[in-house]
């Protein structure tokens, strides 16, 4: 089957995915296949191995005795962690889950951890912390969440071909505000989504965080960035 779309606007990509009533996702697994020239399972294997460097960050994350290298962040992740596991959330546990998740891999990174840029370091924990989440509290199959990354990766090429993925250049929003729309994405696509709703998905969370600039304390990627990440995913989640 033969589509054409391209990565200069969500409209072309969702109106492709309504004409081949194919999932997001499988209609990108299929086009990069195509143009790099490998096979579906290829492409696949490759996704799954990022996954799952993603999935790996979360229990490091949650050490309670990690710290930044500048001593300025650290341990965050492993309280929130116990709140959930506690059962004692205001929220329940997939958003507290979530939140955890999305401190455990910005507080890895802050201590040089091995992270997925997704689409950016100081927003690597949202959308590792939305699938996951959803993997372990509404029992999604693992490969359903790898290929929601193709789903998450397209909205983050529309995004970066139209405007920009650098907080120093386009605020938080280009980071955060990014990371949250292509969670929200793949969120949507998981819960069994039409493509349209996705669209609308990605919509309001970029409009959830318009404005917000980027304003790190000593200039580090940690203060206000890790905490950021956490709302971003509550964002991608509302």
């Amino acid at each position: 089957m033969e589509i054409e779309f391209n990565y200069n606007s969500l409209a072309s990509l969702i109106a492709a995915a309504e004409k081949s009533g194919l999932p997001v996702s499988r209609l990108v697994l299929m086009q990069q296949a195509e143009q790099m020239e490998q096979s579906e399972d290829e492409i696949y294997r490759h996704m799954e191995e990022t996954y799952r460097v993603m999935a790996s960050c979360i229990e490091p994350g949650c050490a309670p005795d990690l710290r930044s290298t500048s001593g300025l962040t650290g341990g965050s992740a492993y309280k929130m962690s116990q709140v959930s596991k506690s059962g004692k959330s205001l929220t329940g546990s997939l958003l507290s889950g979530a939140l955890y998740r999305a401190l455990a891999v910005s507080e890895l990174n802050a201590s040089m951890g091995r992270i997925v840029a997704a689409p950016t370091a100081g927003s690597c924990g949202i959308l590792p912390a939305a699938l996951l989440t959803m993997q372990e509290e509404r029992e999604i199959p693992e490969r359903d969440c790898v290929m929601a990354l193709f789903t998450a990766s397209a909205v983050g090429i529309v995004i970066a071909n139209n405007a920009s993925l650098a907080g120093a250049q386009g605020g938080c929003q280009a980071e955060c505000g990014s990371a949250a729309a292509m969670a929200a994405a793949a969120i949507t696509e998981l819960a069994g989504g039409t493509p349209a709703m996705i669209s609308h998905a990605v919509a309001i969370a970029l409009k959830n965080i318009l404005g917000l600039v980027c304003d790190p304390v000593a200039g580090l990627v940690e203060i206000p960035c890790i905490k950021r990440n956490a709302s971003g995913v509550a964002g991608a989640f509302v």
